[in-house]
């Protein structure tokens, strides 16, 4: 069993999604790219999702978002699936396209998380060796310059869509958004910050591959890779599977966040074990979301208690 985790309104994440194997089924041509945004505008409105900052790479995809109404797993749910159901119509794909492992969310509880998150995001391409800048990636990404004023454009799909369904318009548009922890006039000084990191990010991926006397694949070679391939090299175990990032030397946060995932636990599991025992008035802990959506549990709404 997964470990409980906290839905709250207003938290922002680090989404990544794998396609199952590292099969190259998102590879990035101008179908799977209109694909992607057209199905995140439409989901990310419906369930109140801004969106911040994205990169799909041919085997996964990075998202960093923020959950305005504590509806995340509604938002992923029906994202994946309409990406997956495109994605096999368009690659004649039978079987799962995502990996079986569920989606990473990782909240991003401080400024220098979400630095660092979306600069990681954007560098992506970079770092895996495809091209030597971020902006060259053919596939769909959001640029630095985009963060708090660009969209997300995509008409509809030819394939799955059908135009005759009124719940698939013609257009999706989406706003790149501001993170909610930052204002309007804090947005400059954002984007310089990522654009400082990604550097960072870059030079260190072209100073990698220089010492391995390799060089990058390029834009117009990653754009033709065959989408039934899959990469073949032996992916480390990941060891860890966050929840939360604070960034670097954050002591005091990561000691502050680290106390919330465990009191959240110990809550949930004592009032799940009541729950089993039969007790239909315990009340789960603020930012249950599966029992309260599918059992109709009652839920603390986290404001305080009146005297």
């Amino acid at each position: 069993m997964s470990q409980p985790r906290a839905i709250v309104p207003g938290a922002t994440y680090l989404l990544t999604r794998r396609v199952l194997r590292r099969h190259f089924l998102l590879r990035p041509d101008s179908a799977i790219t209109q694909l992607v945004i057209y199905t995140l505008a439409l989901s990310a409105q419906r369930y109140g999702i801004l969106v911040h900052a994205l990169c799909v790479m041919s085997t996964h995809l990075h998202l960093v978002v923020t959950d305005t109404r504590g509806e995340l797993p509604r938002f992923l749910q029906r994202f994946h699936r309409l990406v997956a159901l495109g994605t096999k119509v368009l690659r004649a794909w039978e079987g799962p396209v995502w990996d079986h492992g569920a989606t990473s969310a990782v909240r991003l509880a401080t400024r220098d998380a979400l630095v660092e998150k979306i600069a990681y995001t954007l560098a992506n391409p970079v770092v895996a060796g495809l091209v030597r800048h971020a902006h060259q990636w053919p596939g769909a990404k959001v640029l630095v310059g985009e963060l708090g004023s660009g969209e997300l454009r995509a008409q509809r799909p030819e394939v799955y869509f059908n135009p005759k369904n009124p719940e698939w318009p013609e257009e999706a548009v989406i706003p790149i958004a501001t993170p909610p922890m930052f204002s309007n006039s804090d947005i400059d000084e954002l984007r310089r910050e990522i654009a400082a990191r990604l550097d960072q990010h870059e030079q260190q991926a072209r100073a990698t591959l220089q010492r391995q006397g390799l060089g990058f694949l390029g834009r117009v070679r990653a754009s033709k890779v065959s989408p039934y391939k899959r990469v073949m090299t032996i992916e480390p175990l990941r060891e860890l599977n966050p929840t939360f990032a604070v960034g670097r030397g954050r002591t005091d946060a990561l000691n502050s966040a680290i106390a919330a995932v465990r009191a959240f636990r110990a809550a949930y599991r004592k009032s799940l074990e009541q729950w089993r025992a039969g007790v239909r008035s315990i009340m789960f802990p603020a930012g249950t979301w599966w029992m309260r959506v599918f059992h109709g549990a009652a839920v603390d709404d986290g404001a305080p208690a009146a005297a």
